[in-house]
């Protein structure tokens, strides 16, 4: 029972450390940094006592730059050793971040290019019509699990309609006309430079950024923004438009340009 304990807890620890790898390389690399900096300047009394020891056995005022080097370099070794294996450790955390990065962006779009042949076959099977019921079933339910709260909703100064992100589960105020003048100008931007982002999007509608918002977005080989709309009744019987797009946001997109 101890042994079986014991390797499921070292599992555990692997798990643990192998998830949070770039934090932990960080934070060494920060640590091992700062103790670089500390060893340097430790060693400098004992570089400075060798330097003046070699001027007086050279009988010069001064030693030259390499003789200086050659006089002293043994007394920054710690400092030497600590400061590449802290920028090993940062330069690792980058490239683990690059590689989840990279995964997670391939993930997420085949993800995406799968969601949308699967709506493309729904409607090529079932019609237009019911598939449009199907989405106003989605977009029902999504609300009934995520009820709107008075303190939540955001108010944008664009439009008194209550209105849902289907995308991010956020609840503000707009109207429909507003959502389609600014998917106009997204398209037009997508046109013009090739790419446009989701904040772009937000910031257009009124709604403040999100963190990963600058990573997602579409590019000119997505084709048009098409926003859905589906009317219903939230929680409290408010009339709600749940807005979402038929091709979803593409992850890593800026990479296009």
């Amino acid at each position: 029972m101890g042994k079986l304990s014991l390797k499921n807890m070292a599992s555990d620890i692997k798990t643990t450390m192998v998830k949070n790898a770039p934090g932990i390389l960080v934070g060494v690399g920060i640590v091992g940094m700062a103790g670089t900096t500390v060893l340097a300047v430790r060693a400098t009394p004992k570089a400075i006592t060798l330097i003046e020891a070699k001027k007086r056995e050279l009988d010069v005022d001064s030693l030259t730059p390499i003789e200086t080097v050659k006089t002293t370099w043994k007394c920054y070794i710690p400092a030497a050793v600590t400061g590449v294996m802290s920028t090993a450790c940062l330069i690792g955390a980058s490239s683990v971040s690059a590689r989840r990065n990279a995964a997670l962006a391939t993930a997420y779009n085949l993800t995406r290019v799968a969601l949308n042949d699967y709506k493309e076959a729904v409607v090529e099977t079932i019609g237009e019509k019911k598939e449009q019921v199907v989405r106003d079933t989605v977009a029902k339910n999504r609300i009934e699990k995520d009820p709107v709260k008075t303190t939540e909703v955001i108010v944008t100064e664009r439009g008194t309609t209550l209105c849902y992100d289907a995308v991010f589960g956020r609840y503000f105020r707009s109207d429909i006309d507003t959502i389609k003048r600014a998917v106009n100008e997204l398209n037009r931007s997508i046109v013009s430079s090739m790419y446009a982002s989701l904040n772009e999007f937000y910031d257009e509608i009124g709604l403040p950024p999100i963190e990963i918002g600058d990573k997602l977005g579409w590019n000119v080989d997505d084709g048009q923004i098409e926003v859905e709309f589906s009317s219903q009744l939230a929680a409290d019987g408010t009339p709600c438009l749940v807005i979402s797009f038929n091709v979803a946001p593409n992850y890593g997109y800026s990479n296009f340009c």
